[in-house]
């Protein structure tokens, strides 16, 4: 894989007169118009880089935007890859790799995901403090590379603490209400039934999704700092399910999109 991830990133460079991020940011399900923040200097389409896969899924378009948010350099994956698409944990967390080699220093993550905890309600945005990993193909599974980073890797501060903080004042300042808690990562691509709900909730997650945990545990064997942001575009419990399917999720996501698109450019300008 190391020889991958340098053609990819040498790739990129030739293509971006030599473009050096400082933020990566994955923009998960409704979540790509973020791009609008982003004073664009390149885009290149992930069908057209090699080594790269290729998002199959609504609402994830497709491409590396490589910009500036103020005076930061930025590059934004619009559109993500899952695991329920077919590809293993490696591919699905190629691109953080490659996004550390561009020069990323914080990686931050979206993703639209489903309320399990009472308190919640659909359109609230959750930052994420901790996950549980439940998807079955781990993406350091098998030969470490030391290269990239150490065979065991310390997952006590996936999310990084001083990041939290910091984007809860900022919240405070926009006066947008945040949530905070533990997101659970499941295989997908089904929703989850009645009795998982309750599983979910009973393990001590706040709301369950089918992304994110694979790039956080490959970005932290990197020793890259993390922030995530949950948008809460379902809700369900061992009792009741809203009835939902992927449309009526993009749309939740998009009518929580500028609380996230708001409270993500000012976390990168500050």
């Amino acid at each position: 894989m190391w020889n991958q991830v340098q053609e990819t990133v040498a790739f990129l460079k030739n293509k971006t007169n030599g473009f050096t991020p400082e933020f990566g940011v994955i923009l998960g399900s409704g979540l790509g118009n973020f791009i609008e923040d982003i004073q664009i200097e390149f885009v290149v389409e992930y069908k057209d880089i090699p080594n790269f896969p290729v998002s199959t899924v609504q609402g994830h378009k497709g491409a590396l935007v490589f910009g500036k948010v103020g005076e930061k350099n930025v590059v934004a994956m619009q559109g993500r890859f899952h695991y329920y698409e077919g590809y293993d944990a490696k591919q699905v967390t190629f691109p953080v790799r490659v996004m550390k080699y561009l020069g990323i220093q914080l990686l931050i993550v979206s993703n639209a995901s489903g309320g399990v905890n009472p308190e919640f309600k659909v359109g609230d945005v959750m930052i994420i403090k901790d996950h549980i990993n439940m998807i079955p193909d781990h993406p350091l599974r098998g030969h470490n590379d030391e290269r990239f980073g150490p065979r065991f890797v310390n997952m006590s501060e996936p999310y990084k603490k001083v990041l939290i903080s910091k984007a809860k004042g900022i919240a405070s300042s926009l006066q947008i209400d945040v949530k905070e808690g533990i997101y659970l990562a499941l295989q997908g691509p089904t929703f989850e039934t009645l009795a998982e709900y309750k599983y979910v909730k009973n393990v001590g997650a706040d709301c369950v999704g089918m992304s994110t945990v694979p790039e956080v545990i490959v970005a932290r064997h990197m020793d890259l700092d993390c922030f995530g942001i949950s948008v809460i575009t379902d809700m369900g419990n061992e009792e009741e399910i809203e009835t939902v399917n992927h449309e009526e999720v993009l749309e939740a996501a998009k009518k929580a999109e500028p609380k996230v698109r708001s409270l993500i450019k000012n976390l990168i300008m500050s």
